[in-house]
């Protein structure tokens, strides 16, 4: 589950009867994702701790999966022993293809023989009539052990299905981290029983941070999406930072200026969200205060 959480809201304005230095001012967030367990079963290890760093693909946490590994092995023991029921086709018609061999071979000496006269017709005739039934059975038992061979390939194909579904089942016992970020929130321990959608962890990717601000109709009206501006971080007391910001959103919907936004214009009631894109260099954080200057 992916979501964005705002973290705090921001001022726009005056202070003091004097006019504002910025246009807007607020607080950073970041994009937050929280990991949930896809599969049932004890928690075997949690190894992750909140505060720390985690990348792309790293495991969070296994679960446990015999009960798994003891399906998969049994639908394994079925499928092997499904395909070796397969009839042998080649060896088992290979008898009556040899019948066939022989009696067109006798057929071949009687045409011959009633050229000279030293046969009949009956026999000629007897003989195409045995070759005739021979393959009108060849011809049965292949229908036959084709459509036992189709059977039992059908089989295979369902019991493999299932063995690729317990394959996934078995893949989500681990959990992943789908991004790189940092771990805010654990929300379980080693040796609890995870279910299917439990959260498991909360990251936050610091390494793109944004600042929500509030504009007024006046103001949108001078940016747009990529335009450059400056972010100035406050750390409180003279620690302040210049940031070079990029705008990355702006909503498409006014809304009413919440209770603690107070605006340049003191006027206005209707404000615009707008979400600006600072590359972190380590030092910004959630929660931390930042102004926005338009150029």
């Amino acid at each position: 589950m992916k979501r964005i959480v705002y973290i705090a809201t921001i001022l726009l304005a005056v202070a003091c009867g004097k006019e504002a230095e910025f246009d807007a001012q607020g607080t950073c967030e970041a994009t937050e994702v929280v990991v949930s367990s896809e599969a049932v079963g004890r928690i075997l290890s949690f190894d992750v701790e909140e505060g720390t760093p985690i990348k792309a693909g790293e495991m969070i946490a296994e679960i446990d999966s015999v009960q798994l590994h003891l399906q998969r092995k049994q639908l394994s023991a079925q499928l092997s022993a499904l395909l070796g029921s397969r009839p042998d086709t080649k060896a088992q018609v290979a008898s009556l293809r040899e019948q066939i061999a022989k009696q067109k071979s006798e057929q071949q000496r009687i045409e011959n023989m009633l050229k000279d006269g030293a046969a009949t017709q009956k026999q000629k005739d007897d003989v195409e009539a045995q070759i005739r039934i021979l393959e009108s059975q060849l011809s049965a038992t292949l229908s036959t052990l084709d459509k036992n061979t189709a059977t039992i390939n059908n089989n295979a194909v369902a019991i493999e299905a299932q063995i690729a579904a317990l394959d996934d089942r078995i893949a989500k016992c681990r959990i992943l981290s789908p991004t790189s970020g940092m771990v805010l929130v654990k929300y379980a321990e080693k040796g609890e029983l995870a279910t299917a959608g439990k959260p498991m962890v909360k990251i936050a990717d610091l390494d793109n941070i944004y600042l929500r601000a509030y504009f007024t109709s006046d103001q949108l009206a001078n940016i747009k999406l990529g335009d450059k501006v400056t972010v100035t971080a406050d750390f409180g007391g003279e620690e302040r930072y210049d940031y070079e910001g990029r705008i990355a959103w702006i909503s498409a919907e006014s809304e009413f200026t919440p209770k603690t936004i107070q605006t340049a214009d003191t006027r206005a009631n209707l404000v615009y969200a707008v979400k600006i894109a600072v590359e972190n260099d380590g030092r910004l954080k959630i929660g931390l205060a930042g102004e926005v200057k338009l150029q």
